[in-house]
């Protein structure tokens, strides 16, 4: 289990942690999301060492996390970290060896990640020759090849294409179901909400929200509207966010209690109502609500 307590650090004026903190546990996987500035890099720095905090603690399993702990760590920072002129599977290798591994155990499990990443044919090039998904793909290997017990991803999903996006996204459920706990940090709030099961959401230094997207989701005050009247907008009388997609289907804010049979009545009047749906709100909606309030 990881344990961010009470973070807070200053970079001069700005306050980059004040107070952050969440926890996920054992095999889980966490979306770790904020806006730009929030605080999403600095924290995870932090777990590293990469960052000291000028006050808070880091736990690991109920621990302290020194160099023994962030030997079991994986790290894909958002920047390319890797050398572009030298061959990737050496430059693997040498970095899996880093956390410990012997060359033999370095060199297979760099070439079993080579594989699962589609990567094979490709561990003799330079890095620089690869494309902008490949070198994410690479980078993301190196993370992977010293099998962690905790991964700390920054924007994994980045420029890759649907096929990576869904690659990533089938290992990162295989690896927490293996016992390995994930957080990852995204911009793409749709993508968070298929493969996370847990949030923590920060503003300004602090953590706003956290949980099981689940039970954040239900314990919301408030809900999502889908309407569709002959597939023409149709928007309800105090409703907020609304967005109308391709099919012509209204997606609205409103709140919990809103009085739904009313509201049916209202679209009935003005034609015939295709759809009528009221949900718990998407975590893009828990989102936008965390952070501008």
């Amino acid at each position: 289990m990881l344990q961010l307590i009470d973070l807070k650090k200053r970079f001069g004026d700005v306050v980059a942690l004040d107070g952050a903190g969440f926890t996920v546990d054992r095999g889980r996987i966490l979306g770790f999301l904020g806006p730009n500035g929030a605080g999403k890099t600095t924290a995870m720095r932090v777990v590293f060492g990469l960052v000291r905090p000028d006050s808070g603690t880091v736990s690991w399993n109920g621990g302290t996390v020194g160099l023994q702990q962030r030997l079991r760590f994986g790290y894909m920072p958002e920047e390319r970290g890797l050398y572009p002129k030298m061959k990737i599977r050496d430059q693997l290798i040498h970095l899996s060896r880093l956390s410990g591994m012997t060359k033999k155990e370095a060199g297979a499990a760099v070439d079993h990640w080579l594989g699962v990443l589609g990567l094979s044919d490709r561990g003799s090039a330079k890095l620089e020759d690869l494309s902008h998904g490949n070198q994410q793909r690479v980078q993301l290997a190196a993370a992977l090849a010293p099998n962690p017990e905790l991964l700390i991803l920054d924007e994994p999903f980045a420029g890759l294409d649907p096929i990576g996006v869904a690659a990533l996204s089938r290992t990162l459920r295989e690896l927490a179901l293996g016992g390995v706990t994930v957080v990852f940090s995204s911009h793409q709030l749709d993508l968070v909400e298929d493969v996370c099961e847990d949030v923590a959401i920060i503003n300004e230094g602090r953590v706003v929200l956290s949980g099981s997207l689940e039970e954040i989701r239900n314990r919301s005050s408030k809900r999502r509207l889908t309407i569709d009247v002959d597939g023409q907008p149709w928007i309800p009388m105090g409703a907020a966010d609304t967005v109308v997609d391709a099919q012509g289907r209204s997606h609205c804010i409103v709140e919990g209690d809103a009085p739904i049979a009313n509201l049916l009545a209202q679209a009935s009047a003005a034609g015939t109502v295709n759809t009528f749906m009221f949900e718990p709100p998407r975590l893009t909606d828990l989102f936008r609500e965390a952070v501008e309030s």
